[in-house]
């Protein structure tokens, strides 16, 4: 995650300013990424990973990492997939669902989203039977 930075989205005006949190960027990203179907879940790190065990509610987040240049916006999403997609398409709905929810939502520019793909999920039969 980012550290304490915000960014800032347009001019100030007589109002004020508005400044977006990292963390938005990362609940935006991950609910976007969330939406493509072959998406098997998200690689959270350690820490999230052990507070969902315990009943913790998952973070929107997770699997997400935003990292702010003075000039540039890069976000990292790590994902494991389903079984049987094609991962270079997979990862271009990926990248376009998130450009498109975070310019339509705050108006930054992002210079690059990059998909780490961290695992494959195979496929569980539930029609075999024991005999």
């Amino acid at each position: 995650m980012a550290e304490n930075q915000l960014l800032n989205v347009g001019e100030s005006t007589s109002l004020g300013k508005v400044e977006i949190a990292p963390d938005v960027l990362e609940v935006i990203a991950g609910i976007a990424t969330a939406e493509i179907p072959g998406v098997y879940s998200m690689r959270g790190n350690f820490a999230s990973d052990v507070a969902e065990r315990f009943g913790k509610k998952a973070s929107h987040g997770k699997g997400i990492k935003v990292e702010l240049s003075e000039e540039a916006v890069f976000i990292d999403i790590y994902i494991v997939v389903d079984y049987g997609h094609s991962v270079p398409r997979l990862a271009e709905k990926i990248q376009f669902n998130v450009r498109q929810a975070i310019e339509n939502m705050t108006a930054i520019q992002i210079k690059e989203i990059n998909i780490h793909i961290v695992g494959v999920q195979m496929e569980h039969s539930t029609d075999e039977k024991m005999e």
